[in-house]
C-alpha cells in the first residue's frame, strides 16, 4: 500500500532482498516528484540498511513499513517493524576487516543529520534519519525559453538595393537582388 498526502510517504511490506530495490526505487521516485534530487542517494542508502537490518534481525515477521515525511526543510525517513528489540550501534573499529556486516548503522549514522530507534508501543519499534531538505524550484529544461511576438526577431530579408533605370536597361540582366 502506498499513500502519499502532499510531503508524506508510506510503504509497506515484507523485508525480503526483492522488495528491498523496489523500496529503493520507490524512495528514489518520490524525491524526484518532491524536487530533492540530491537526497536520492542518501536516502536510499539509509532505507536499504535499514530494511536489510528488518530483513536480517526482526522477529516474528518481516512485515515493516517506511515512510518519508517531509516537514520543515527535513527529510524524515524512518522504518517500523514489529520486533520490540531496539538495535544497537555495534563498534565499526573492532569490526573484522572483511566483514561483510555490521556496518549499516554506522553507515545511517555517517550518513545522516541524526538518526535514532524508540519503542512503537507494546510490540515494535521505529528507527528513523533525518536529512537536511532545502527544496529546489524544478530545474528548467534545455529548451530556451519561447519569447513573445514583440521578443521574437523578424527574419532577414534581402535587401533590394535601387539601380540606375539607365544601367539597368542597357546592362546584361543580372539580379537586382543583393542577399
Amino acid at each position: 500500500m502506498i499513500s502519499n498526502p502532499s510531503r508524506h510517504c508510506t510503504v509497506e511490506l515484507q523485508a525480503l532482498p526483492s522488495r528491498i530495490g523496489q523500496v529503493r526505487r520507490i524512495v528514489s521516485a518520490q524525491l524526484r516528484y518532491w524536487h530533492l534530487d540530491a537526497l536520492i542517494d542518501r536516502a536510499a542508502l539509509g532505507v536499504t540498511e535499514l530494511l536489510t537490518n528488518v530483513h536480517l534481525h526482526a522477529q516474528p515477521d518481516k512485515m515493516c513499513v517506511v515512510e518519508m515525511e517531509l516537514l520543515l526543510e527535513r527529510l524524515t525517513v524512518s522504518v517500523h517493524d514489529h520486533d520490540p528489540r531496539l538495535p544497537v550501534l555495534g563498534d565499526v573499529e573492532d569490526a573484522a576487516p572483511l566483514a561483510t556486516g555490521g556496518r549499516g548503522l554506522a553507515m545511517v549514522a555517517a550518513m545522516s543529520e541524526s538518526w535514532g530507534a524508540r519503542p512503537d508501543g507494546d510490540s515494535g519499534k521505529v528507527v528513523w534519519f533525518t536529512l537536511p531538505a532545502a527544496v529546489s524550484a524544478p530545474e528548467r529544461s534545455a529548451r530556451p525559453p519561447r519569447r513573445t511576438p514583440r521578443e521574437q526577431i523578424a527574419p532577414r530579408f534581402p535587401e533590394v538595393v535601387a539601380v540606375d533605370a539607365h544601367r539597368a536597361a542597357h546592362a546584361p540582366a543580372r539580379s537586382a537582388v543583393v542577399g
